[in-house]
């Protein structure tokens, strides 16, 4: 498949499976700008050396799991590669994962795909995650170890269908993970993804939403701590080109430590089919030392007048002297008021995750990082 003749926007005119038809990166392109290319590991042009991911699933009974070789035709029929290291990935995995749950099936447990690194060399993937009409399942993605790692993950959700997703990077210190996760979403169906960052040494993930039908529901969080030297991106698109759907994206980081950078772009395109659109995104990011950096780009590209609602907004700063002063005139100490206050502003997102073990473990994380 070549490049799409109808860009999604100004912002987004490439997709494609060709490989050719995206150039190396050299960082002055605007989707390149903000990541060190020199700490991709080749990533970007091919030079990486091969390596290894071991794939485990844990299952829910009503899911059916399958390892498919690349010519399976469920594959790649809901996106294309959106840049070169996506493209990249798409040409050389060599088996993908397919789990799908079937029609009216409603999942009775999560079903937990864990992505271990090897430490030797890049390594490529590909999951496909299939809900039919009406079904709803819960996904887990953890990944950890050390690696070099591209990949594309789609989701499908089919008609009043119900995927919620929580995609945990717990990456050992070295790792260097560059990610698309696209959903399709179709009428009356309702996705949740819930995006928490944390480990690797550069981690780039590019989540995309687009809408086959209407009344489509997207709801998008994410956390991360990003600690010193650490670079964590995360490059959101949500595409509304059906009448009357939805999408909320809130994301929220705190950064410490020298040369510790967080980037986050927001793009959040309504064309002009897409009447009734209600939406709104949103980044906030704790500066908590000096040396530390946030980039935060929300962008909105309206093409109708005739939206439900429509906004976005981005703030970045310093924990709020007054939020300190109140709780340390009522006798508790500055450490232990400044976690407080780190902990209420990503705990206000991380209560959103419906699972009681997996919630408490993010929050076990983020007070480990604040220790540190």
């Amino acid at each position: 498949m070549g490049l799409n003749e109808k860009p999604l926007s100004t912002l987004h005119e490439k997709s494609s499976f060709n490989l050719e038809d995206f150039d190396v990166p050299s960082g002055r392109e605007e989707s390149w700008r903000f990541t060190p290319l020199s700490r991709l590991k080749g990533l970007h042009k091919g030079t990486a050396a091969a390596g290894h991911i071991t794939v485990t699933v844990d299952a829910a009974p009503e899911v059916t799991v399958e390892t498919v070789g690349r010519d399976d035709a469920r594959l790649g029929q809901s996106f294309a590669p959106a840049d070169r290291v996506s493209a990249q990935a798409w040409n050389s995995f060599e088996k993908a994962t397919v789990i799908t749950v079937p029609r009216e099936a409603v999942a009775s447990k999560p079903t937990v795909v864990t992505l271990t690194g090897s430490g030797e060399g890049a390594a490529f993937g590909h999951l496909l995650i299939k809900v039919e009409p009406m079904a709803e399942a819960v996904i887990v993605l953890e990944h950890v170890g050390s690696a070099v790692y591209a990949d594309n993950v789609e989701f499908v959700v089919g008609d009043g269908a119900t995927l919620k997703v929580i995609s945990l990077q717990d990456w050992n210190d070295d790792a260097v993970h560059v990610s698309q996760h696209h959903a399709q979403i179709a009428k009356d169906a309702t996705f949740k993804s819930f995006v928490v960052t944390l480990g690797g040494d550069l981690v780039r993930l590019s989540p995309s939403v687009t809408y086959t039908a209407p009344g489509g529901d997207a709801d998008l969080s994410g956390v991360y701590f990003v600690d010193a030297g650490q670079h964590l991106e995360h490059r959101l698109l949500v595409d509304h080109s059906q009448p009357t759907c939805k999408s909320n994206v809130d994301y929220r980081g705190a950064l410490q430590g020298q040369d510790a950078h967080a980037v986050w772009i927001g793009d959040v395109i309504i064309r002009v089919e897409a009447e009734g659109t209600d939406t709104y995104e949103l980044n906030r990011n704790l500066i908590l030392t000096d040396g530390a950096r946030a980039d935060s780009v929300p962008n909105l590209e309206i093409l109708t007048g005739e939206v439900a609602g429509a906004g976005h907004a981005s703030a970045s700063g310093r924990l709020d002297d007054e939020h300190l002063f109140y709780l340390q005139a009522r006798g508790i100490p500055y450490d232990e008021a400044k976690r407080l206050v780190i902990r209420g502003f990503l705990g206000q997102l991380i209560e959103k995750i419906e699972l009681d073990e997996l919630r408490e473990r993010v929050f076990a994380k983020v007070e480990a990082e604040l220790a540190r």
